[in-house]
């Protein structure tokens, strides 16, 4: 998935989700304040997404129904959306990925079925997120930095390197 970074960062027991705000359309930057990560309804989660927006979107509603129906269970509605993401015939067209995390878990989702949780508790996502990972993997073995502070750091090292992610950083945190 090109076009975004988005970054989770789990450190003693807090969560740090951030993502840029670019919306880029070809060769074209549409849009500089995009909202790409969430916190859920019940503000025991946070997700993330990256690849096309309307099909984020409709993953995003998706999840928060898991959310609701295993509450305080990030691991179950994310194994339960994987799932469903896979074998829904309409819902495995959707071209994007999703992070969802909470204190505890991290996990990465795609349509192919895949659900990765890091052993590190650091994930990414976008054509920035190999970049704001180094970083954030860096910035984790060489600082006592909070994860909020890890993350913003992260992903400003990624907006200075990847042509899809500009510096406008939004960041959620539990």
């Amino acid at each position: 998935m090109r076009a975004t970074t988005v970054l989770a960062v789990l450190r003693a027991g807090r969560i740090a989700l951030a993502a840029d705000g670019q919306v880029t359309v070809g060769n074209a930057v549409m849009k500089h304040g995009a909202q790409k990560v969430r916190k859920s309804q019940q503000g025991r989660a946070l997700y993330g997404f990256a690849g096309g927006a309307a099909d984020a979107l409709a993953l995003s509603e998706r999840l928060e129904a898991k959310l609701e129906a295993y509450p305080g269970n990030v691991r179950r509605a994310a194994v339960e959306l994987a799932r469903e993401w896979r074998t829904d015939r309409a819902l495995r067209h959707l071209q994007a990925l999703l992070v969802v995390a909470n204190g505890e878990n991290t996990f990465l989702l795609s349509g192919n079925g895949d659900l990765i949780e890091p052993d590190d508790g650091i994930a990414s996502i976008g054509s920035g997120g190999p970049f704001a990972l180094a970083a954030a993997k860096a910035l984790m073995k060489h600082s006592n930095l909070p994860a909020r502070q890890i993350a913003e750091e992260a992903m400003l090292i990624a907006g200075t390197i990847c042509i899809f992610t500009n510096l406008s950083i939004t960041v959620e945190e539990l």
